[in-house]
C-alpha cells in the first residue's frame, strides 16, 4: 500500500503572498436575485405541441406562493421545411470563443441540443467501441435539422470537451473518430464480494474503498458536465454511455444525489445508453477475468453475486434517468435506437422564468407547481420542483466532501487561496523513494487571519499522485487544526502555514494535485504540478545524490509549532534530524540574518560501494562567485531504510546584500574522479 505521513507547521516569518483591498478601493455591488428557469412541454390531445401562448398563460407557485413570471419563450424543434436549410448559428461575441459553454443563453434557440458523454473509465475496449459505433451511425444518418451535437468524454480523471455543439457531421464524425479506445479501460473496480477474483487488492488498497471513490468520481464527473451547461436556457439531453455504474449501498448516495439535483436545475435530462447491450453471462465470470474462489463457487453465492451485479448496475443508470425527465436504454444491442428515442422525444416546449421570492441560499427542495390557462391544453410535463443552493456556512459534513472532490477533479484550478508546493526524494532502497511534499499557505488569506485576532485555524487537505498514464496511485485526505495562546495569537496573521505529507513511490513520472480550504470561510486554493522520480539504480557518470533541500528552520517535533498526524513513524523521513525536522523553504526566499540550510543524501549504484565523499556551497550573483562555504567531509550512515551519505549545511550570509543569486551545491567523490551539481535560484531578504 501506498505510505504517507504528514505534518503541519507555523513559520515565524513575515506573509509577503496575498493582497489587502486598499481603503479607497471602489465599492462592489452584489445582488441575490435568482432566476429560476423551466423547460415546460405543453401538448394537446393528440400529443401535439401547443404554440401561441404567453406569460400570461401560465401560474407559477413556487411552495404555494405565486411567482411572477420573466421570462416566457417557445422553442420550436420542428425544423424548417423540407427542401431548406436549418438557420445559420449566430455569430460569436466579439472576443469570446465559440463554444457552448461560453455562448449567452438564448444563443441556440429554436435547436435541439444533444450532448453524447463517454465514460471511458465505466466501459470495456468493446463497449467503447459499441458505443462509437453507434454515435457514428447516428450522425452519418440520423440527425435532423434541427440537432445540434455536442461530444464529451471522461479518462484519466478529467471531462475533456471533444466538440462543442455543431451540425456539422464531418467535424462530428473526425471528432468520433480521434476519440482513444481502450482509455481509462481498467479503472473500473471490482466487486467486492463473492464473485471477485481469487486475488489481492491492487496496491494493497481495500476493493471496497477503491470502489466507492471511483463511483464517486463518475458521478462527480456527470455533474461538472451539467455544471457546463449549467447557463444554457434551453432543455439539454445528455446521452450517458457508460457500462453501468456500480453503487456500493448508501456510500455513494450523497454523490448520486448531488449529480441529479445538479442537472435537474441545470435543466439537463439523463439518458442513460448500457454499453454492454444484451448480455448473456456466465454464471462465474467469462474468461476475462480471473475465476472467483471460496466455498462461495460451490454454493450458489458466486453466481448470485454476479446477477445482483449486473442489475444494481442499471438501477443506477435507471435512477439517473427517471429522476432527471430522461429514459434509461438498456439490454438492447442496437444503442443507436437509444439516441432516436431521445430525439424523437425531444418536441417544442416553452422556457419560463421567475425570480423567485425565496432568497434563501439553504439547499432546501422547492416545490414548483405550473399551470396554463387555455382550452386546447391537455397535459403540461416539467420538472416538478428543485433544491436551492447552498452557501458554505450551510454545507453538511457530505456537502464539504463533494466540494473537496469536485475541486480536485476540475481541470481549471481553483485559486481563491494562494498556495506554493515543493515536492522532493530521497531514495529508501533500491526500488522505493520517499517523497516529501510541503505546501505552503499564506495565513493572511485564510480566515483568521483576516479575522479579529482569531487564533485558530483549521485548514482541510486532499490530493492525489497519478502516473503517466492517468492512474491515481496514492491519494491524501487530512483536516488539521493549530491554536497559538499566549503572545503567540496576535501574531498569528503574519505567519505562514507549512503543511508536509510523504509518499512512497517507484521511480517514474508522476503529477500531483494538492487542493487546501479553509474550513471556516470554504476557499480553497489548488496546485498541480508534474514531477520525476529519477532511477538512481541506473548506471552514470556522476554521484547519485537526492533532492537538495533547502531551508531556514528546524522544528522541534514535540513543541506547539509542530504536530505530526496520522501517526506515521518520523523514521522514513529524512529531514527528521534527531528530535527535530527541517522545513524545506518552498518559496526559497531567506532572510540574510536567518540560518541558511542545505541537506541532500548520496548513494551508491548497485555495483558499486559508498566511499567518503566531499561537498560545498556556492553562490552566484549576475554570473559572478560571491560566496562558496568550506568543504565538508561525509560518510556513509545506516539508516533504517538503507544506507545513505548524507550532506547538511549550516551557512550563514549575513555579510551578503540582499538581492537574487543561484544557489549551487556541489559533491565531490575523490576515489572514483566523479561529481555531481544541482543549482536553483533563492531571494536574500533584508
Amino acid at each position: 500500500m501506498t505510505q504517507f505521513r504528514t505534518g503541519l507547521c507555523l513559520l515565524l516569518m513575515s506573509c509577503t503572498l496575498g493582497a489587502q483591498q486598499s481603503p479607497d478601493a471602489a465599492p462592489t455591488f452584489t445582488s441575490s436575485a435568482q432566476l429560476v428557469v423551466r423547460t415546460v412541454f405543453v401538448k394537446d390531445k393528440a400529443g401535439r405541441p401547443v404554440q401561441g401562448l404567453t406569460a400570461k398563460d401560465f401560474t407559477i407557485t413556487e411552495d404555494g406562493k405565486l411567482q411572477t413570471v420573466s421570462l416566457c419563450e417557445f422553442q420550436t424543434l420542428s425544423g424548417p421545411p423540407a427542401g431548406t436549410e436549418p438557420a445559420a448559428l449566430p455569430q460569436p461575441r466579439p472576443g469570446a470563443a465559440h463554444s457552448a459553454f461560453s455562448q449567452p443563453a438564448g444563443y441556440y434557440r429554436n435547436r435541439r441540443l444533444l450532448a453524447m458523454y463517454f465514460d471511458m473509465t465505466a466501459m470495456s475496449v468493446a463497449d467503447q467501441l459499441r458505443a462509437l459505433t453507434a454515435a457514428r451511425k447516428f450522425v452519418e444518418s440520423g440527425m435532423d435539422r434541427a440537432d445540434l451535437v455536442a461530444l464529451m468524454s471522461f479518462a484519466g480523471g478529467a471531462v475533456r470537451i471533444e466538440q462543442d455543439f455543431t451540425d456539422d457531421r464531418g467535424v462530428l464524425l473526425k471528432s468520433i473518430q480521434s476519440l482513444v479506445v481502450g482509455e481509462g479501460q481498467g479503472f473500473q473496480g471490482d466487486p467486492n464480494d463473492a464473485s471477485s477474483p481469487a486475488s489481492g487488492a491492487a496496491f494493497g488498497q481495500n476493493d471496497g474503498e477503491f470502489n466507492i471513490f471511483n463511483t464517486d468520481r463518475q458521478l462527480a464527473a456527470l455533474q461538472t458536465v451539467t455544471s457546463l451547461m449549467a447557463h444554457l436556457r434551453e432543455r439539454k439531453s445528455l446521452l450517458y454511455f457508460a457500462g453501468g455504474i456500480r453503487m456500493d449501498g448508501v456510500n455513494n448516495q450523497a454523490q448520486l444525489t448531488a449529480t441529479i439535483n445538479a442537472a435537474v436545475r441545470a435543466g439537463v435530462a439523463f439518458w442513460p445508453i448500457d454499453a454492454r447491450g444484451l448480455l448473456a453471462q456466465a454464471p462465474l465470470g467469462d474468461a476475462s477475468t480471473a475465476a472467483p474462489g471460496g466455498t462461495a463457487v460451490y454454493t450458489g453465492a458466486a453466481a448470485q453475486a454476479v446477477a445482483a451485479n449486473f442489475d444494481r448496475s442499471q438501477d443506477t443508470l435507471w435512477s439517473l434517468a427517471a429522476d432527471t425527465g430522461g429514459q434509461a436504454l438498456l439490454n438492447y444491442n442496437d444503442l443507436s435506437r437509444g439516441i432516436i428515442q431521445v430525439q424523437q422525444a425531444m418536441s417544442s416546449y416553452y422556457v419560463l422564468g421567475y425570480y423567485t421570492a425565496n432568497q434563501a441560499r439553504d439547499g432546501r427542495y422547492r416545490r414548483v407547481r405550473i399551470a396554463v390557462a387555455a382550452p386546447a391544453v391537455a397535459k403540461v410535463e416539467y420538472e416538478p420542483g428543485y433544491y436551492a443552493g447552498k452557501e458554505y456556512r450551510n454545507f453538511t459534513l457530505a456537502d464539504k466532501e463533494r466540494q473537496l472532490e469536485e475541486a480536485l477533479m476540475e481541470a481549471d484550478p481553483v485559486t481563491e487561496l494562494t498556495m506554493a508546493l515543493e515536492v522532493n526524494f530521497f531514495q529508501l532502497n533500491r526500488a522505493e523513494y520517499f517523497i516529501p511534499v510541503t505546501a505552503k499557505l499564506p495565513v493572511q488569506e485564510l480566515a483568521a487571519g483576516r479575522g479579529s485576532g482569531s487564533s485558530r485555524l483549521l485548514i482541510d487537505f486532499i490530493g492525489e499522485v497519478r502516473d503517466e498514464f492517468g492512474a491515481t496511485i496514492a491519494n491524501l485526505r487530512d483536516k488539521v487544526e493549530v491554536r497559538l495562546a499566549g503572545r503567540d495569537a496576535p501574531e498569528l496573521a503574519n505567519r505562514s502555514v507549512n503543511y508536509d505529507a510523504g509518499f512512497t513511490l517507484f521511480p517514474g513520472r508522476y503529477t500531483i494535485k494538492i487542493l487546501a480550504r479553509d474550513a471556516t470561510s470554504g476557499r480553497i486554493g489548488t496546485y498541480q504540478t508534474k514531477f520525476l522520480v529519477p532511477d538512481l539504480n541506473q548506471p552514470g557518470p556522476g554521484v547519485p545524490i537526492s533532492s537538495v533541500v533547502l531551508s531556514s528552520q528546524l522544528a522541534e517535533l514535540g513543541s506547539a509549532a509542530f504536530n505530526a498526524k496520522k501517526g506515521s513513524s518520523p523514521a522514513a523521513d529524512p529531514l527528521v534530524q534527531g528530535t527535530r525536522k527541517l522545513i524545506p523553504s518552498v518559496t526559497r526566499v531567506f532572510h540574510r540574518q536567518s540560518p541558511f540550510y542545505v541537506y541532500l543524501q548520496a548513494y551508491a549504484r548497485p555495483s558499486g560501494n559508498l566511499h567518503p565523499l566531499a561537498g560545498f556551497v556556492t553562490l552566484y550573483r549576475d554570473q559572478a562567485k560571491v560566496f562558496e562555504s568550506s568543504a565538508i567531509a561525509a560518510s556513509e550512515v545506516s539508516t533504517a531504510n538503507g544506507r545513505a551519505i548524507p550532506l547538511r549545511f549550516d551557512l550563514a550570509l549575513g555579510a551578503l546584500s540582499p538581492g537574487q543569486y543561484d544557489c549551487q551545491v556541489t559533491v565531490l567523490d575523490p576515489s572514483q574522479g566523479t561529481a555531481a551539481f544541482w543549482r536553483a535560484p533563492v531571494i536574500l531578504g533584508p
